[in-house]
């Protein structure tokens, strides 16, 4: 049974997770105030960010730099800068 969540990135009530994908308390702040779609948008930038810096998930300082961009992306409207990355035109 999907649950509805006021999503704090979307600004708009959406489907919440399932389950929660983070550990912590920054994990429940996710699952609490993030909903799937604004999560898989964060995926997408995610595998940009660790191709283009070649970020390392076993190195806990590349995870640091990870977490730091996800809560700017998710939590303070900030895109992710992605160098040489343009988006497509509309």
């Amino acid at each position: 049974m999907s649950r509805t969540i006021f999503c704090t990135f979307l600004q708009r009530d959406a489907e919440g997770q399932d389950f929660q994908l983070y550990p912590g308390d920054l994990g429940k702040r996710i699952y609490n105030d993030i909903s799937k779609e604004a999560w898989q948008k964060w995926m997408a930038k995610q595998t940009m960010l660790i191709n283009e810096k070649k970020l390392n998930m076993m190195n806990p300082e590349d995870r640091k730099v990870l977490e730091k961009e996800m809560i700017n992306f998710l939590f303070e409207g900030k895109d992710v800068h992605i160098e040489g990355y343009t988006p497509p035109e509309a």
